[in-house]
């Protein structure tokens, strides 16, 4: 049984031509050697998994190849280009800067700078992962970067240039690695494929690409996981299901869903999509990127701009044609506004089902003018009430349709009712009312003779109505207007104003004693609530409310200077002797 080799070592480029998406660092580097214009110095920095060490050793194998072809590639045939294809090769050192970043590691390698190559005519030196050397080590290494032998040739790989001092960056031809294309990494898959004799589809292959995001090496190493998943038969159902990626037909159907404005069904599908296990993060940012890529869609110019199979890219067009523009920005900004508050949500799921909705209503809205916020009564009546179209039995439930029959015009009509007599002193009796909810759906209106009490026609409202009247006292007026306090849950202001003195109670009249007039207008702010309390725990009906300025005795205040020292005499009689013995006056 021979030994199993990953993809990502069994076809890794050997040549320049096999670099995929790289074309303009290869082609500088072919010219470079053409011209025989080589620098002593080089930094290829990039993400992972785009070429850059590759790239490297392909370079040093080339400019050492005694039989160069004439698209400046290595001949494979010479005695230095085997001895690097069978890793025998003392010419070209790598060394892990990771592992060996040290000042005494940098000393090591300027050591061997100096010995001259034994074949070929140049030395390359590779160091991988060069950021992590320390700063000791990098300052030990700029002499010799700057001026190596002309033997020596360095190639620095980095993920992050950032991290590299700029005295290193000054002494070295920088070359930036490119992200590889999903075009570019699909048609790399494909050829593997058929060398491997894998069927696999496009839009599989399509799905791989985009989740290895950029990396060429994470391409393959996800299409040798899909293989010893499926075999040499891989269907991209097979694909989402091994890598756990969200079908893109949920977000065509959502998406369509939301043009007809069905809450209902984007509702369901968003729970087919929890129940499989997916974050509700990840769709955020899946349904955007969707909702992008049909914006794009609607302009041949930026189709291209679509990073996607040319199955796939037909839906897109097509469902773009359907998706007005306003819809598009309008989705993006809700989505956009969603996922930043995800993370600080403590219900997210509720946040992203509330996105879903208001997309859902993007259209009707538009149709009638109105924006999403003044269609917030028919959101609420969607989800807490359920669809307009509800069964006959469901219907039914609804109390408000039960007890008030339509006038005909799809409006429930409501029959005028006597009010009724309340008798008892119980604060908690329950009093049936229509619920705000009710009345959005059934279409009650509130009627226009109603109006808001005028704290100033105290004699025009009675909210309680009353049989017997029952005798109050001093006493008993003074516990209540504490207790009314504390139930209604009133200011500082007002318990001061009500309870700082004791009220007058003279039959049916409560008169209570205020310090300013400040403390009059907090009490008339709630003169007819507290009337009306009063009424309804002694059942009187005739209780009257009045406020009064308590009245405070004043002493003289002394001001001049003979009022305080007669004032001072009073006190010891001593002083004003010593006055007239001395004969003082005052100054």
């Amino acid at each position: 049984m021979e030994n199993f080799i990953v993809s990502a070592r069994k076809y890794r480029p050997s040549a320049f031509s096999t670099v995929v998406g790289q074309d303009s660092i290869t082609v500088t580097l072919k010219n470079a050697i053409k011209n025989n214009h080589l620098a002593h110095a080089y930094l290829f920095c990039g993400p992972r998994g785009v070429g850059k060490t590759s790239c490297a050793r392909i370079f040093a194998k080339t400019i050492n190849c005694s039989n160069i072809s004439s698209d400046f590639e290595a001949c494979n045939e010479c005695e230095s280009c085997k001895a690097f294809n069978e890793n025998r090769s003392y010419n070209i050192h790598e060394l892990d800067a990771a592992s060996n970043n040290s000042v005494d590691d940098i000393r090591t390698l300027i050591d061997q700078v100096r010995i001259p190559p034994q074949i070929g005519s140049y030395s390359i030196y590779i160091i991988d992962e060069v950021h992590m050397l320390s700063a000791s080590a990098f300052n030990a290494f700029l002499k010799t970067l700057e001026e190596p032998p002309a033997h020596a040739i360095f190639v620095l790989a980095t993920t992050e240039k950032h991290k590299i001092l700029p005295t290193i960056l000054s002494r070295c031809q920088i070359f930036d690695f490119n992200r590889i294309k999903v075009d570019d990494a699909v048609k790399h898959l494909q050829n593997i494929a058929q060398k491997e004799s894998v069927n696999i589809d496009e839009e599989a292959l399509n799905v791989i690409a985009q989740k290895a995001d950029g990396a060429m090496r994470d391409a393959l190493s996800i299409f040798d996981q899909i293989v010893s998943f499926s075999g040499k038969e891989i269907t991209f159902e097979n694909v989402i299901q091994n890598l756990n990626v969200l079908d893109y037909d949920y977000y065509f159907k959502i998406v369509d869903a939301s043009l007809e404005g069905k809450v209902t069904d984007v509702l369901v599908m968003l729970n087919e999509i929890f129940e499989k296990g997916f974050d509700g993060h990840h769709f955020v940012g899946g349904l955007s990127g969707h909702i992008r890529d049909v914006l794009v869609g609607k302009d041949p110019a930026t189709i291209q701009l679509m990073e996607v199979s040319d199955s796939v890219k037909q839906k897109y067009i097509e469902q773009a044609k359907k998706c007005p523009v306003d819809f598009l920005y309008e989705s993006l900004k809700i989505l956009n506004q969603c996922d930043i508050g995800y993370k600080s949500s403590q219900n997210p799921r509720l946040l992203i089902e509330l996105s879903l909705i208001q997309l859902s209503q993007i259209i009707e809205s538009k149709k009638k003018g109105t924006s999403l916020k003044k269609n917030t009564k028919k959101l609420l009546k969607i989800i807490v009430e359920g669809r307009e179209d509800l069964p006959a039995q469901t219907k039914a439930s609804n109390p408000v349709s039960q007890q008030a029959p339509s006038n005909g015009n799809g409006q429930v009509k409501v029959e005028p009712t006597e009010p009724k007599i309340q008798t008892g002193v119980s604060r908690n009796a329950y009093t049936p009312t229509v619920s705000i909810k009710q009345a959005l759906k059934t279409g009650i209106q509130r009627p226009k003779t109603i109006s808001k009490p005028n704290y100033q026609e105290k004699e025009k409202v009675d909210l309680v109505a009353v049989s017997e009247n029952i005798p109050l006292n001093q006493a008993q007026a003074f516990k209540q207007l504490k207790e009314f306090v504390q139930i209604k849950g009133k200011s500082d202001r007002i318990r001061l104003a009500l309870t700082v003195n004791q009220p007058e109670v003279i039959d049916n009249k409560v008169i209570l004693k205020v310090s300013n007039p400040l403390q009059g207008d907090d009490i008339n702010g709630v003169r007819v609530e507290l009337q009306n309390h009063l009424r309804r725990v002694f059942s009187n009906k005739e209780i009257e409310l009045e406020t009064k300025m308590s009245q405070t005795k004043t002493t003289k205040r002394v001001f001049t200077d003979t009022d305080r020292f007669n004032y001072l005499c009073k006190k010891n009689p001593v002083l004003g002797v010593l006055k007239q013995k001395l004969s003082l006056d005052f100054e």
